[in-house]
């Protein structure tokens, strides 16, 4: 079976290039169309970052980039330039608990209690 590899669009990549931070010093910086394209890979995958496929460059920074770029609120715009929409909402509430209760939980070995 062949690896499925995500990558941006030429259209996706004009919206998104003028959002991205300029002017950062350190090391070269990796290709960002391959690093985002990474990102996403792994968002959409679902997998640790750790498992990035080597096309992407280094997991650990496609995994950095990602991490500094939300503290940084970028990724906000660039959702924005894609959709017309920040992926911010109001509130919400997702919860899947369970609790497992004993099979006399209920009361019901010994019977109802009389009521006053």
């Amino acid at each position: 079976m062949a690896k499925q590899i995500y990558w941006l669009s030429d259209e996706e990549w004009a919206r998104l290039e003028p959002l991205l931070p300029r002017g950062r010093r350190g090391a070269r910086r990796v290709d960002d169309r391959r690093v985002i394209s990474g990102i996403i890979h792994m968002l959409r995958c679902g997998a640790r970052w750790r498992d990035c496929p080597a096309e992407y460059g280094p997991y650990t920074t496609v995994y950095n980039r990602f991490n500094r770029w939300s503290r940084q609120g970028i990724w906000h715009g660039m959702f924005l330039a894609l959709t017309g929409h920040t992926g911010i909402y109001g509130s919400a509430a997702i919860d899947a608990t369970h609790v497992k209760a004993h099979r006399s939980a209920a009361g019901a070995k010994g019977g109802t209690s009389p009521r006053p």
